[in-house]
């Protein structure tokens, strides 16, 4: 005598009992819908036999139909919307997701009237003094920024052989040449703020405190590699023997 095993898929299980628990409530609705639709024509004196079979069916199925999916809009958790700058025909003065700026419009904070501080000119001519006070702080904070965002290219020397040069990017100039050494201090904050050449600008990325602190320290560099012996005090002669 055979005997035949009968193999259990429990996924077809959890599907069926998915399916049963979603069915249970959608009869009790159509079971509380049919009893409304007995208790509304009986109050109102009429009986089912006076409607046909096929309109009544008709009507409680497009019921029941509008009650099961007037609850499943989610607009409200998914709402349409456009990405910033993302392609788009609504507008058709630029076809862009984004309106573009009013002209002449400032953002909160940044209106920049300081026209030295923010641009290193004075209409178009480039400055030649720092608009505050140079610190040690102030050189700390130059050298801490040129490390990170200059020597790669200038090298830490300003020399103009960084990391970056020596793996075949085109070399910027020294800053210890007669050109750069004569060139008012409002050059290299214009340059780092507007790019020059292959340097892109670094706006985006530098502060313009942080700027005139490079450009600060850009000068320390300019000096250490133009100063002489004479221009040195005793102290500062001794301390230079002293480490060699």
């Amino acid at each position: 005598m055979s005997s035949k095993c009968e193999s259990r898929n429990p996924r077809t299980e959890r599907r069926s009992e998915g399916e049963a628990r979603i069915a249970i409530p959608l009869l009790r609705r159509a079971a509380l819908l049919r009893i409304s639709l007995f208790g509304f024509v009986s109050a109102r004196g009429f009986r089912l036999l006076d409607f046909s079979c096929r309109r009544v069916f008709i009507f409680l199925s497009l019921l029941m139909l509008a009650t099961a999916t007037g609850a499943c809009r989610r607009d409200m958790f998914q709402q349409p919307f456009s990405r910033p700058l993302e392609a788009s025909d609504f507008f058709q003065d630029n076809h862009m997701a984004s309106r573009p700026l009013v002209p002449y419009t400032v953002a909160r904070g940044h209106l920049d009237a300081d026209e030295v501080f923010y641009k290193g000119k004075i209409g178009t001519n480039l400055v030649e003094t720092f608009p505050f006070p140079i610190t040690r702080e102030v050189l700390e904070r130059g050298r801490e920024r040129f490390d990170i965002h200059c020597s790669p290219c200038h090298g830490r020397t300003g020399e103009g052989h960084g990391m970056i040069v020596q793996r075949g990017f085109p070399p910027p100039p020294s800053y210890h040449i007669d050109r750069l050494r004569k060139a008012p201090v409002g050059h290299f904050f214009d340059v780092i703020t507007q790019g020059y050449g292959v340097m892109y600008s670094y706006a985006s990325r530098v502060e313009p405190a942080d700027r005139w602190a490079i450009a600060a320290y850009i000068r320390v560099l300019q000096q250490s590699q133009d100063t002489s012996l004479t221009q040195l005090t005793p102290e500062e002669r001794q301390q230079l023997e002293g480490r060699k």
